[in-house]
């Protein structure tokens, strides 16, 4: 007999079955493989890893919480709370004696039944603080928080204070401005008036426009001034307009606010309103 021999494939066979397994394997060039739709809206992926942290993280504290143990403080507070909870039996000494003079469970003390019912509650210190200490801190406390609204009291009055300042300068400022803008009008008013009633010289170098620095100058070259005469630089804006005003109402029967000169003493008298800029308000 022969023997069996293992029955070596052609190279045509060994072709023919490397496409055989190639039909039963996914195409990854095919249709099927390419339009597979893929969730990619933004930032999918890491709200998913967000939210597995987070499941990771709960499931860890909830295992510490049950592998965690109870420090003594902890022990000692459940147990007098338990404590606490209990009502009083006849195994109490001090209950019993109670009981033997009559005293039922829910009754007021006293003999008339005016006492408490409930029992003083149990106010247990377990800090390392002496007696006192907290009262202490609770005036430190309600001190500090004085001092505070002492400061913000304080601060919000300077702030005021300053604010209220400020509206003044600007204020004068302003005033300043307007009289100095005033004075300007009632010098060319001055000047043109005069020129009309042919005055060459001003009563005052001041009282005509641009006219007062020439004569400044003039004046520095001279040695003697008369004591009695005041100088312009001594006069402020305000003082230099009400007597250039009243010399041009009692001059000129002119008013600078009205814009108006009138025709005798009388009618500026009775259709002026006055000889200053409030009462033309």
């Amino acid at each position: 007999m022969r023997s069996a021999r293992s029955h070596k494939p052609t190279r045509g066979e060994y072709f023919c079955h490397m496409k055989l397994n190639m039909a039963e394997e996914e195409d990854y060039m095919s249709d099927s493989f390419i339009n597979v739709q893929q969730d990619i809206r933004p930032g999918l992926p890491m709200l998913r890893q967000i939210r597995e942290a987070r499941r990771k993280e709960e499931k860890q504290q909830e295992a510490n919480l049950k592998n965690r143990q109870k420090s003594l403080k902890e022990e000692e507070q459940e147990r007098r709370d338990i404590g606490l909870k209990n009502a009083l039996g006849c195994e109490n000494k001090g209950f019993a004696l109670l009981q033997k003079m009559g005293y039922k469970s829910g009754q007021a003390l006293g003999k008339s039944g005016g006492g408490i019912v409930e029992p003083i509650p149990l106010n247990v210190k377990t800090g390392k603080s002496g007696i006192g200490h907290e009262a202490l801190l609770k005036r430190k406390a309600e001190e500090k928080l004085e001092n505070y609204r002492r400061k913000i009291h304080v601060k919000t009055q300077a702030e005021e204070k300053a604010a209220e300042q400020f509206r003044l300068r600007l204020k004068h400022k302003q005033d300043e401005v307007k009289l100095e803008g005033d004075l300007r009008r009632s010098q060319r008013a001055c000047q043109q008036l005069d020129t009309q009633k042919n005055i060459q010289v001003p009563r005052e170098p001041w009282y005509w426009l641009g006219l007062e620095e020439e004569t400044e100058e003039e004046e520095e070259e001279e040695k003697e001034h008369d004591e009695d005469e005041y100088k312009s630089e001594d006069l402020s804006v305000l003082e230099k307009l009400q007597i250039l005003t009243g010399y041009l109402r009692g001059e000129h029967l002119y008013c600078i606010w009205c814009g108006t000169a009138y025709e005798d003493k009388e009618d500026l008298s009775s259709n002026c309103p006055g000889p200053t800029s409030a009462d033309h308000d």
